[in-house]
């Protein structure tokens, strides 16, 4: 109720969309990173005139099957951006909404012809702002200088607990001013109209930083009794107090009934809005003309197709081939593809030498070089993370990566899981992935992870065991637009392995070798990532015994379990209970397909300090323990 003034204007007079095409390129984007107050968001849609939020709708407000859940969600009610709810992650994905317009701008606008022209505002709360991840997202905005991204920050000094002089006393305008914002004071944000409308104005004629408009509200305003009180943050007013508000804002009409002379005026927003379409599409028309080449580029991108063939450049590897770090051969994928794929665009958090992101064909994009495709994060895993959701939810066909060490997927875990929910499909590019990394330890080495993210719905969790698997990954996790997708990538270097395929790895596990003859064997190991090697190398000594091995690579179990059930008893026929598995991280989850009688080799315990020969010595993966797990099945 404070914030319908700002949003009202915003969605009546400023904002450019249409509603009966929510996904039209060039519209401006709105983010409510408070999430909690979607049902403004909600009547201004339909108010505007969106098919997606009708009368019954709004009254099915958090209801079973409704368009209008408790918190926005972008693939459940179109009009909706990105999907919003824990506070400050809709700041991250606003910025990421922000870097895709410069970026594109920059690529394809020309002195003669604009073709990307579009705003990104977004309203946030005092809890979006004691976020930490807003101020990570925030800061990068500033140095990017993302001009097109203008914030209104709903003053109210409420949160849940109360006045937020208990806890939240900074001053905020500084703040944003120190991370290189320009920032403006609406004091009185309940019926200063012509204030929020200058300082708006005043806003886009800001050319090198994002603004931040300060808008000072009264929580819940109008409701005479608690306005300006917690009890009204997180809860409904009740129906005594919706009657008391109705009679105190002098409003008559019976509840969802909206006045003839206000369907009348936001009607316009249908012409209006099917207008500022046709005449983008004029002016793309024209642009096509003048710059062919940039055009097919462009309307290949907003088109969400790939390019014919992209795929080929797919790096493929023998037996022969020099054996490396996955993480090495991640870079190698990377920059095949984007020679290939216009819209990646990605980067690490401060770690791009080590997680061999770089895309060596291009340079940084940057305040001054907003056309570029590597993006330079800084140590901000939780806002990188909410940012490249911004990126892959634009809608404008861009593909975003990226990367940082495994372990500190802790400190993301948020943006991870709303990229899943989402249906934001990122590339989580995550390297150093075992206890293989070594000496840096413990608190470096992740154990836990693997199987955190197996639980995670929507996601998928892939351990490449060489260069043909890393380049499978990197193929499904393109396709994947509303999938993100995580590899877990070595530090340590791997054998190119023997029957390894870019295809397979689609099937999330497959049969890499088996001596069997076409017969059931009598073991089968299986392995992910570094420890596929030992897993064959186990095979060969039981082999040499005149027993018959299958090793199954396993570089994916949600891939697996999407497969048919003759896929599945084929790569595991169920009569062979003989099976070890091996993984270099915890065991949990595992018991699904060893089964009661097989042996899980993993660590469920946190790692240690020491060279990554040692560790896996000490903790166990090794082909004896393995070949001395099986013999004990047999």
């Amino acid at each position: 109720m404070g914030c319908a003034p700002m949003s009202h204007i915003l969605f009546d007079e400023v904002m450019r969309f249409n509603p009966k095409n929510p996904y039209w390129f060039n519209r401006d984007r709105f983010v409510l990173s408070a999430g909690h107050g979607c049902m403004l968001q909600y009547a201004l849609l339909h108010l505007a005139g969106y098919d997606s939020v009708k009368e019954e709708d709004l009254k099915q407000f958090r209801q079973w099957s409704s368009r209008t859940p408790g918190h926005p969600e972008n693939f459940e009610t179109p009009g909706v951006e990105v999907t919003t709810g824990p506070l400050g992650q809709g700041v991250g994905n606003a910025v990421g909404l922000a870097l895709a317009e410069a970026n594109l701008a920059a690529r394809f606008n020309k002195p003669d012809a604009t073709i990307v022209d579009h705003y990104t505002y977004v309203i946030l709360g005092d809890g979006c702002n004691m976020e930490g991840i807003s101020n990570e997202a925030a800061s990068l905005a500033g140095h990017w200088g993302l001009n097109k991204l203008i914030c209104f920050y709903d003053d109210n000094h409420i949160s849940i607990d109360g006045s937020t002089d208990i806890a939240f006393t900074e001053d905020v305008e500084k703040r944003f001013e120190a991370l290189g914002w320009h920032t403006i004071w609406v004091k009185n944000g309940n019926t200063g109209y012509d204030e929020i409308r200058a300082a708006i104005a005043e806003a886009k004629t800001i050319k090198d930083k994002p603004t931040m408009i300060k808008v000072t509200t009264t929580i819940g305003y109008g409701s005479p009794n608690k306005a300006n009180s917690y009890s009204v943050h997180g809860s409904a007013l009740g129906s005594k107090e919706v009657d008391a508000t109705r009679k105190n804002l002098g409003w008559p009409y019976e509840p969802f009934v909206v006045p003839e002379e206000v369907k009348s005026h936001w009607s316009k927003h249908t012409k209006l809005g099917a207008d500022l379409e046709a005449q983008w599409e004029a002016s793309l028309a024209a642009y096509e003309k003048k710059y062919p080449t940039e055009a097919a580029e462009f309307k290949q991108l907003i088109s969400g197709e790939l390019p014919d063939g992209w795929d080929k450049a797919l790096p493929v590897y023998t037996p022969e081939s020099p054996g490396d770090a996955t993480r090495n051969l991640s870079q190698t994928n990377l920059n095949a593809l984007v020679k290939v794929l216009p819209g990646l665009i990605g980067g690490s958090a401060d770690l791009a030498s080590s997680n061999m992101t770089l895309l060596k064909a291009y340079g940084d994009f940057q305040k001054s070089t907003p056309e570029e495709r590597n993006v330079r994060f800084g140590v901000r895993e939780h806002g990188m993370g909410a940012i490249s959701n911004g990126i892959a939810l634009h809608g404008s066909g861009l593909i975003p990566y990226c990367a940082t060490f495994f372990v500190f997927t802790d400190y993301m875990r948020g943006a991870i899981r709303l990229s899943a929910l989402a249906e934001a499909g990122v590339i989580y590019v995550m390297t150093h992935d075992s206890i293989g990394l070594g000496e840096d330890g413990p608190t470096h080495q992740p154990i836990e992870h693997l199987a955190s993210f197996r639980a995670m719905p929507n996601i998928f969790m892939f351990r490449p065991a060489d260069g043909n698997e890393t380049a499978g990954s990197y193929k499904v996790a393109v396709l994947s637009r509303k999938t993100p997708s995580i590899l877990a990538l070595s530090r340590q270097k791997l054998p190119q392995l023997a029957g390894s395929s870019i295809d397979a790895v689609s099937k999330g596990a497959y049969i890499l070798s088996d001596n069997s003859s076409g017969n059931k064997p009598d073991l089968i190991l299986i392995g992910t990532g570094s420890e596929v090697e030992i897993a064959a190398k186990a095979a060969d000594v039981i082999r040499k015994e005149g027993k018959s091995v299958r090793v199954v690579s396993f570089p994916c179990w949600e891939l697996f379990e999407k497969q048919s059930d003759e896929y599945k008893e084929s790569v595991f026929p169920s009569e062979v209970t003989a099976r070890v598995s091996v993984e270099a991280g915890s065991t949990f989850g595992w018991g699904k397909y060893v089964g009661s009688r097989g042996v899980a080799i993993g660590l469920d315990r946190f790692g240690a300090s020491a060279p990554a020969g040692t560790l896996y010595k000490e903790f166990g993966f090794t082909v004896d323990n393995v070949v001395a797990k099986a013999k004990s099945l047999l």
